[in-house]
């Protein structure tokens, strides 16, 4: 079925990744995953709001021994990211000597992981991996690793499949970009 251009609030979206290419990519991820950590019970940390879907579906797909926790960390305002991260939902879980997953929804600016990554990194896990549905290089300003990503997009504002516009569209099951305007 086609999709169709949505209208949210005072934005007009656009279709971008269906729902079978986005599950098929994280079948592929998960595949690879279920190879690298035979074994090792890793312990894959999903940070919320946006990527509850990602995770979820990731999980379901995953056949190796795995525990999943969640904490939520935010930074984003409308479709600006607004420059600090809050942490309204810290990681209680000890993962030293663990091997740990970060499962992110989007890394644009990469502030977020800046600013998560050393507090994990301080609590000595035995690896550390970054794994992400969607990668935008192009709004790159801090430096953090990728280990595993989905898709790499443009520099477009992006909502859907647990990203939203001030809250909402996290619902839709596809991800639609931001149109252009004329």
């Amino acid at each position: 079925m086609q999709q169709k251009e949505i209208t949210l609030f005072d934005k007009t979206f656009e279709p971008y990744l269906t729902e079978s290419e986005i599950l098929e990519k994280i079948k592929q991820l998960a595949a690879e995953l279920d190879s690298f950590y035979s074994g090792k019970k890793p312990l894959f940390i999903a940070i919320l709001n946006g990527s509850f879907m990602f995770a979820a579906d990731l999980f379901k797909q995953l056949t190796i021994e795995a525990e999943i926790c969640f904490i939520k960390l935010a930074s984003y305002k409308g479709t600006k990211s607004t420059g600090h991260v809050i942490t309204a939902i810290g990681l209680d879980t000890d993962i030293t000597n663990r091997h740990i997953i970060i499962l992110e929804d989007i890394i644009d600016t990469g502030k977020t992981l800046h600013e998560f990554l050393p507090q994990v990194h301080n609590q000595q896990p035995a690896s550390l991996k970054v794994a992400v549905l969607l990668h935008k290089p192009e709004a790159k300003k801090f430096d953090v690793p990728i280990d595993y990503c989905c898709f790499t997009i443009p520099n477009r504002f992006v909502l859907g499949y647990g990203l939203d516009y001030d809250g909402y569209g996290r619902n839709l099951k596809e991800i639609y970009q931001l149109k252009p305007t004329e």
